[in-house]
């Protein structure tokens, strides 16, 4: 999946390192530069793809994904906004569905930066009746860097759904967690984390209510350390979704929950808050170690 990205016709060039290709229906900013690659869809302001130089592929994406206008991206980094999971239609929001637009761009010898933006519409405020502006700012380079702001007058639950590559998922540890969680799986049991570890050998769908401003995910079989600090949130949420609801999931292979996990910053038990005065923000920067 990731070098068929790189080899997309492109339709036109930006500046020396970005360009505008397509992939199925969706136009997607194509990042090639001495520090890293990396994409973005319009559709969402979807992190699909990103690589420091010299290093295995970071993000996750599914094979079976649809590229499709209005359709969920499966993989990459949603931004599930104005709400997240079933709370409302459709399911994590409407902002990683819809068309954004490239704002401003710039880049240096360290990578890439990228702006784009959301703006409420007719039909937006027929799903969620309210004005609102939102911007997602990324910084690529040897590390990671995106940025959620959302400006208006309003409540929203919010994550950015990190998906990673990883070798084995179940060699793979996340620990900063903290230990209490909201077990999804278990229809909301509450739980404790033993050393605040989590592991992925078998489905694992929880909200951890405590968590470090770092999360240190260890792909022990790819022999590399993810560092994940998470900014101005309240949770960190964990997901994968084990053998039998892969197998259910058309937009993903059987076999697909093998090598991703996820770790996201999110607002899920405590709102984000955005006022005429103070927009709300949340964050995530990450980068690679190697074990």
């Amino acid at each position: 999946m990731n070098e068929h990205i790189f080899s997309l016709p492109v339709l036109s060039t930006l500046s020396p390192s970005l360009s505008q290709r397509q992939i199925g229906e969706l136009p997607v900013l194509v990042i090639t530069h001495p520090k890293v690659r990396a994409a973005v869809t319009l559709q969402g302001a979807h992190l699909i793809d990103w690589q420091p130089a010299g290093e295995q592929p970071v993000i996750w994406m599914s094979e079976n994904t649809l590229w499709q206008s209005n359709k969920a991206i499966r993989g990459g980094i949603p931004v599930c906004w104005p709400w997240f999971g079933p709370a409302g239609e459709p399911a994590h929001g409407f902002a990683r569905n819809l068309p954004w637009k490239l704002a401003t761009h710039e880049e240096n010898e360290q990578g890439v930066m990228l702006m784009l933006v959301l703006e409420s519409s007719e039909q937006t405020k027929q799903i969620w009746p309210h004005d609102f502006t939102l911007f997602v700012r990324f910084r690529l380079g040897e590390t990671c860097e995106m940025e959620l702001e959302a400006h208006g007058d309003f409540e929203t639950t919010a994550a950015l759904h990190s998906y990673f590559n990883v070798a084995d998922n179940n060699a793979v540890t996340v620990s900063g967690l903290g230990s209490p969680y909201i077990d999804k799986v278990l229809d909301g049991a509450r739980g404790q984390l033993a050393e605040g570890q989590q592991t992925y050998t078998q489905r694992v769908d929880r909200i951890h209510t405590q968590p470090e401003a770092r999360s240190l995910l260890s792909d022990q079989a790819g022999h590399r350390i993810i560092e994940i600090h998470h900014h101005n949130n309240s949770d960190v949420v964990t997901w994968n979704p084990g053998a039998e609801l892969s197998h259910s999931m058309a937009d993903m292979t059987d076999d697909g929950y093998k090598t991703m996990v996820c770790v996201e910053t999110a607002h899920v038990t405590q709102p984000m808050v955005s006022s005429p005065e103070q927009p709300a923000r949340m964050a995530v920067t990450f980068r690679i170690h190697k074990q």
